[in-house]
């Protein structure tokens, strides 16, 4: 394994090479570290399960380089998808269409749907384009870091959690940390109008604000498989309790106006939800260095990316 930080255009066109060879590439987005693999490679996908112990009906979003490239990946497109696509790709939203032939099961966790991203970070985007150059159509990644766990922000997070199952010839582009923190949101558009499956930084005023369509908030749908849904995900070691006092000795996150309760162990102070929503994944990992058993959360108030922040925490806690 070997981690390239801040990598140039002749890296990243080795790292492609890599990625075309079968071999896995941890890389950063604005959400958070990635773990790919050519989408189209079954042996290198099988061993993005298996590095994350991650179940194999669990289905993967696949990142590509533009709007152009939904076509090979996916049928039956409706048009309110297009306008979410042009209006927010690239950024932090996977769309949820029927796949096409080229989305095979061991992508989609053997359904008939297929996720896709155009991420909003200029080392995923120059590593896409490489990638195909070598005639590549999609990375495959899911989050870098072990199944159910606390998502990867850097890469020495990836490194922690990961190093030890990856193999020599296996990379980590390390970029910094990544800016918004938490997942992308998840929107369902197999149907005839969209249902937003996990939330993240494109909120559900933003989606309204592009769509004519009723649009429902349902992380429940059970006809679509999608990931981080799980009850239980995103998980510390450490226990997580939401909107309790945490006694002397435990973690504490909350927003920098909550003063600390007496004996607590201050974990982040977030002057403003996107700062929240930066320092979260950052804060649990502290809380498990530090061999803190309980963290506990105030949460911030819903709406916007406040909804991200608590859904990730409602299933940390679990």
């Amino acid at each position: 394994m070997e981690i390239i930080s801040n990598p140039s255009q002749d890296e990243i066109k080795e790292v492609a090479k890599a990625l075309k060879d079968g071999h896995l590439v941890a890389f950063p987005t604005e959400t958070v570290y990635g773990l790919g693999a050519d989408a189209t490679n079954e042996k290198a996908v099988r061993r993005i399960y298996s590095v994350k112990s991650r179940p194999a009906d669990h289905p993967l979003i696949v990142h590509i380089s533009s709007i152009n490239q939904v076509y090979r990946w996916a049928r039956d497109i409706p048009e309110y998808a297009i306008k979410l696509a042009k209006e927010f790709w690239p950024g932090p939203m996977t769309l949820i269409f029927k796949r096409s032939n080229l989305a095979k099961d061991f992508i989609t966790g053997a359904q008939d749907n297929v996720g896709l991203r155009v991420p909003l970070n200029s080392i995923a985007i120059a590593l896409l384009n490489e990638f195909e150059k070598l005639n590549g159509f999609g990375i495959a990644a899911p989050s870098a870091n072990r199944f159910g766990g606390v998502s990867s922000t850097t890469a020495s997070a990836v490194v922690d959690e990961l190093a030890m199952y990856l193999g020599k010839k296996d990379l980590i582009l390390d970029g910094g940390q990544s800016l918004i923190g938490v997942e992308s949101s998840i929107i369902d558009c197999t149907a005839m109008t969209p249902a937003i499956l996990r939330p993240g930084a494109v909120t559900e005023d933003m989606i309204s604000s592009i769509i004519d369509w009723p649009l429902t908030f349902d992380t429940k749908r059970t006809q679509v498989k999608a990931s981080g849904l799980l009850d239980s995900h995103y998980s510390p070691k450490a226990r997580v309790i939401l909107n309790i006092t945490p006694k002397p000795g435990e973690g504490f996150i909350a927003m920098a106006n909550i003063p600390t309760p007496n004996g607590a162990i201050r974990l982040a102070s977030p002057a403003t939800i996107t700062e929240f929503s930066y320092v979260l994944y950052s804060s649990l990992r502290l809380a498990d260095q530090a061999n803190i058993n309980v963290v506990s959360v105030t949460l911030p108030e819903p709406g916007g990316l406040g909804d991200a922040i608590i859904d990730r925490l409602n299933r940390a806690k679990s």
